[in-house]
């Protein structure tokens, strides 16, 4: 397969200039320019450059606020209730993991949930944060409801990702980033986009069953949780998805399940519920850090069942995709990618327009 390798200081510009387009502040640009590069560079291509028109649509449309800053409408020591004023995800997303950490660096621990906010991109953008203060992150959002649960055959929870980040030695970290769906819906719409059937088990057409055609889910059926069907333990994603709503919806008195709009249907404010989280760990058991080194490296020494495969922890893969970025020079795109957004660009008049530094093959 051929892919596009561009600079990632030219998808970050190519970003900021597409939604200071459509008249976005040019901070609250860049914090999504920031998030969205992160995600591709992190290998998350459903949460990237793939994902630049929804935003840029939303602000057109109105349904997301150009102006303002999130507010904190009531907090203790440890706590917050902030309002996301219906601003960008990430400029929301941003405000509240700093206040978290602000908390737990004062009282130990930093509980931050908001309402009134939008798609903030990959979660673990905000869980690592907390690791420069050599902290515990946590960090969990609601969504659309595209995902179908267990025994039935209509969305009624988001692809509602976790993200918890955690310090270990010497810049050592684990990450786990991801969505209590089976998959991201990014990777459905990334398939259908380059006429890929997918796995089994990722998404279901619109009678519950089980489907391999991308067209099934998006137009109709749904993701399923982690775990698939019933007899493969999809339950338990179906749980994960309830438990992020318990600490976003409920807490935060968002939108929730079925109340929050359809996916990319602009007709009216999305209202998402978030919850930041930050942990310090020099208010528990001394010796954090070596610990979480230790685990890691248990982990990570393990004889694999196939030798070409290390045995790799949460973050790892994303740690490997970094490293290759670094070594090409840029991030690898895939063409139709690079096509779709260089003619959104022409719609709303942004040029210069992504161009390829050269092309390579995986």
């Amino acid at each position: 397969m051929s892919r596009c390798l561009i600079d990632q200081r030219q998808v970050l510009s190519f970003i900021e200039r597409c939604m200071l387009a459509v008249g976005t502040k040019p901070n609250h640009a860049r914090s999504l320019a920031e998030v969205l590069v992160e995600g591709d560079r992190r290998g998350h291509y459903s949460h990237g450059l793939n994902r630049m028109d929804m935003y840029v649509k939303d602000i057109q449309h109105g349904v997301c606020a150009k102006d303002g800053e999130p507010a904190v409408e009531k907090e203790t020591v440890a706590t917050a209730l902030v309002d996301g004023k219906n601003l960008l995800g990430p400029v929301v997303g941003n405000f509240c993991m700093d206040l978290a950490i602000r908390k737990a660096q004062n009282v130990g621990i930093g509980w931050v949930v908001a309402h009134g906010s939008n798609h903030y991109g990959i979660a673990g953008y905000y869980s690592m944060q907390a690791l420069d203060a050599n902290m515990i992150g946590m960090s969990y959002t609601n969504t659309s409801p595209l995902v179908v649960p267990t025994r039935a055959k209509e969305c009624t929870l988001g692809t509602n990702p976790i993200s918890v980040a955690a310090p270990a030695n010497n810049g050592d970290s684990f990450v786990l980033d991801m969505a209590t769906s089976s998959v991201a819906l990014g990777k459905i719409e990334l398939h259908e986009r380059r006429g890929d059937i997918i796995p089994e088990g990722w998404g279901c057409d619109s009678q519950g069953r089980l489907s391999t055609d991308p067209r099934k889910v998006l137009n109709g059926g749904g993701l399923v949780p982690i775990g698939g069907c019933e007899a493969t333990g999809g339950y338990k994603g179906f749980g994960l998805g309830m438990m992020v709503e318990v600490f976003c919806g409920m807490l935060a008195g968002s939108h929730y399940s079925q109340n929050i709009r359809t996916w990319k249907v602009t007709d009216r404010a999305a209202n998402l519920g978030q919850c930041f989280v930050a942990v310090n760990p020099a208010n528990f058991a001394p010796g954090f850090n070596d610990r979480m080194s230790d685990i890691l490296s248990l982990h990570r020494g393990l004889e694999p069942a196939e030798p070409s495969c290390a045995v790799l922890t949460p973050g790892d893969p994303e740690r490997i995709q970094i490293i290759k970025c670094q070594n090409l020079g840029g991030i690898p795109y895939h063409l139709s990618v690079v096509k779709v957004m260089n003619d959104f660009a022409r719609q709303i008049g942004v040029s210069p327009l992504l161009e390829c530094d050269s092309i390579i093959s995986d």
